[in-house]
């Protein structure tokens, strides 16, 4: 967050418009990951001294990683997992659900087989992936034009939501499926809209559809013992 008996920037300040990596996300101590929260909504630290506060910009980008598991093998089909459920279960509950409510991507990687790692296929190149991305934020450039405070979609407000994220009627019953399945919180149910809105960008869609929310919801937290 930043400190000292005069405040200065922390990792989260010195990471504004760009990616702060947290490896071990478990592993961080609980107090430090909590007060993270409020950054992530409001883009901005503020650290209070005796002397006076002090307010430092912190739009960055969070990815994480984690185990399952202490031994790292929970849910794995090969090795089987050496921690009792209890301390699994002690082991995801560092990770609060408001701290997971705001990972808008929630990924889990399997193990990678050996036919996978020494086939000689290529994967899509990062230029490519690149040019795809660049298209789709010129068209979220173009969306909202001299908005002030917005200039992508993960910077929509619940204003921007409604006029820029609206569903069909399929949509809308899927997307009302998923608030009660997944019971999803009003802050999720926002971001599952912006990040379907991208989705859709990065498809050259005009509109939401029903493939694009479908995406966006499986991307959720889905931790087994959570």
């Amino acid at each position: 967050m930043g400190g000292g008996n005069w405040p200065h920037p922390g990792e989260i300040s010195l990471a504004h418009h760009g990616v702060l990596f947290l490896d071990e996300l478990p592993e961080f101590g609980s107090r430090v990951l909590e007060v993270m929260r409020q950054p992530i909504e409001d883009k901005v630290v503020t650290i209070s001294r005796a002397q006076g506060s002090l307010t430092f910009p912190a739009n960055f980008q969070l990815v994480a990683a984690m185990n399952p598991c202490p031994c790292g093998y929970y849910g794995d089909p090969i090795k089987p997992c050496t921690c009792s459920n209890m301390v699994v279960t002690k082991y995801q509950k560092r990770i609060s659900g408001p701290l997971l409510d705001r990972i808008d991507i929630h990924v889990e990687v399997p193990r990678v087989e050996y036919e996978k790692l020494s086939q000689s296929r290529l994967g899509e190149s990062s230029a490519a992936v690149r040019e795809r991305v660049e298209v789709a934020r010129q068209r979220q450039r173009e969306r909202f034009g001299t908005k002030d405070g917005v200039t992508c979609n993960a910077d929509m407000r619940p204003a921007e939501v409604r006029k820029f994220c609206s569903l069909d009627e399929t949509g809308k019953n899927l997307m009302q499926s998923a608030m009660s399945q997944l019971q999803l919180s009003a802050r999720a149910y926002h971001r599952v809209l912006k990040l379907a809105r991208t989705i859709a960008d990065l498809a050259g869609s005009e509109s939401i559809g029903p493939s694009h929310l479908a995406e966006a919801l499986q991307y959720r937290p889905r931790l087994s013992i959570m």
